[in-house]
């Protein structure tokens, strides 16, 4: 039984629509139920606030350093990085750019379970 069809997203198709006219660093590539999967782009710093879901990146490409919360890992590419929702994080020390896909899922506050 059948409930839509696949998609299929590349990095590529959603960098080319980056920066958005807007100068918005990320691009929103599909969007399902409580699912959201985007490409982000940040160049130089990132701005980045806590945010209202629970969240996933997947470095692409770039290197440097993820902070979540009071941790500082160092991050590269193929690297998967979790973030609670509400938890400050942002990437640093990555030069002039990095590329992940970001994926925010489930309900707002996050996972009640967690």
């Amino acid at each position: 039984m059948s409930r839509g069809n696949g998609h299929r997203l590349t990095v590529r198709e959603l960098a080319d629509r980056l920066p958005t006219p807007a100068g918005k660093r990320f691009v929103v590539g599909f969007e399902r139920g409580e699912l959201t999967v985007e490409l982000y782009k940040p160049q130089d710093r990132d701005p980045q606030q806590p945010h209202t879901r629970d969240e996933a990146y997947v470095v692409v490409e770039g290197r440097g350093e993820f902070v979540m919360g009071d941790e500082r890992v160092p991050f590269g590419p193929g690297d998967f990085l979790f973030v609670p929702a509400g938890m400050t994080h942002r990437f640093e020390n990555f030069g002039e750019s990095v590329t992940a896909w970001v994926v925010f899922y489930g309900p707002e506050g996050g996972d009640p379970t967690a």
